[in-house]
């Protein structure tokens, strides 16, 4: 019974669904902040705060791929080690 895991690559679709909406996301965002009726350094803080959220939303899903890739990893090791220890066993070996 092998169970290999999936390749997990995404399609070009989601990849520019993805792309896309973080596009109109961001946008609507600063649209909202610089159409905002209130003080210079309330826009300012607000600005700082939307690129503060997005580079740290890069840098959680950099930190969450990069989890995912290590256990993998581990698992095509730990599976690699079964079946060379199945390959190498002889079930009609004698035990004596």
């Amino acid at each position: 019974m092998t169970n290999t895991p999936s390749s997990g690559r995404n399609t070009a679709a989601f990849f520019a669904q993805a792309g896309l909406s973080f596009a109109v996301a961001l946008c609507a965002m600063l649209f909202a902040i610089l159409y905002l009726p209130v003080d210079p350094w309330v826009r300012a803080f607000l600005g700082l705060g939307t690129l503060f959220l997005t580079t740290s939303s890069f840098t959680l899903a950099k930190c969450i791929r990069d989890a995912q890739e290590d256990h993998s990893v581990v698992t095509r090791l730990d599976q690699a080690r079964v079946d060379k220890i199945l390959a190498e066993h002889d079930p009609f070996r004698t035990v004596s």
